[in-house]
């Protein structure tokens, strides 16, 4: 039977190779911050017949707005969102869309500086540590505090990982992408959890002497058709979605499809080899209902 746990420091080497560049990449050129971080414009405009969102961005892609987020308000109102525009650009952008198809009237012309794109930065960034911080809580009260720790390293593995990739590619991200990344934590640490959980059981029933290594990859193993399983599933769900849904959701749909293949990999490769290593450095300590101090490590 192949031995996940032995082969731990195979599985560190693979994770530093595919997290070091995009590593590099945010420390040097950091993220594609969209509008919803720097700031920029909100228009809303009411059309004197019904439109759609590929028509209307196309025609912004005739005058290099094409990037611009584009929402579909009613039949025949639009929301776009734009970099941060003078009045003549926004009139310009008023102008094309009204030959085009006909405006009734302007609803909204507002601008969102960037100062609330930098709390809305803040904020994700706080979301973030506080969902981590209670995850550390819950799986320290369910399991043991060093499973905690273990699952919170394969949590900034999965966040690093997506974050990197979109830092190297330099795809702009928006708020939908804070929305995906902790997505993916919740993601990630359910099948963590499924693992520990696993591991839990089979050590109410080690023998004494029996070497917590082999209990745990006796774990992986029993759960590894879940993993997979639950991960095709998903991971069908967002190839649909990816290449059939609209424009805007591609950026949140990319984000989730690294972090499901990220989530599945760590929980089952990572989280429990962490572990293993953590027992081994810091002994003592076990699970609430059986302490692992009857496995040998």
């Amino acid at each position: 039977m192949f031995h996940f746990i032995r082969l731990r420091r195979y599985w560190y080497i693979f994770s530093l190779i595919i997290l070091i560049p995009g590593i590099i990449s945010l420390g040097v050129r950091g993220l594609n911050l969209g509008i919803d971080f720097t700031g920029g414009n909100l228009v809303e405009l009411g059309f004197e017949q019904v439109v759609s969102v590929p028509d209307v961005r196309s025609s912004l892609t005739e005058i290099n707005l094409g990037r611009s987020v584009i929402q579909q308000a009613d039949e025949d109102q639009i929301i776009i969102r734009t970099g941060l525009l003078s009045e003549e650009e926004i009139e310009a952008l008023v102008k094309h869309l009204d030959e085009k198809y006909g405006i009734e009237e302007v609803l909204r012309n507002e601008k969102v500086g960037p100062t609330i794109g930098r709390e809305l930065a803040q904020k994700a960034v706080l979301a973030v540590i506080a969902a981590s911080l209670l995850m550390v809580a819950y799986i320290s009260w369910r399991f043991e505090f060093k499973q905690g720790l273990a699952a919170i390293a394969a949590l900034l593995h999965d966040a690093l990982l997506t974050l990197g990739i979109f830092s190297l590619l330099y795809i702009e991200i928006n708020s939908a992408f804070v929305a995906a990344i902790l997505t993916i934590l919740g993601y990630s640490i359910n099948a963590t959890i499924i693992i520990f959980d696993r591991v839990r059981e089979n050590l109410k029933d080690a023998k004494k002497g029996d070497k917590l290594e082999d209990v745990v990859n006796t774990s992986l193993w029993q759960t590894l058709a879940r993993s997979i399983n639950t991960t095709l599933t998903v991971m069908f769900m967002l190839l649909a979605l990816y290449f059939l849904g609209g424009a805007t959701l591609k950026t949140f749909i990319l984000a989730m499809i690294i972090g499901v293949t990220s989530g599945t990999y760590s929980s089952v490769f990572f989280a429990s080899s962490v572990w293993i290593d953590l027992k081994r450095r810091f002994p003592g300590g076990g699970t609430r209902r059986r302490r692992t101090a009857d496995a040998q490590v």
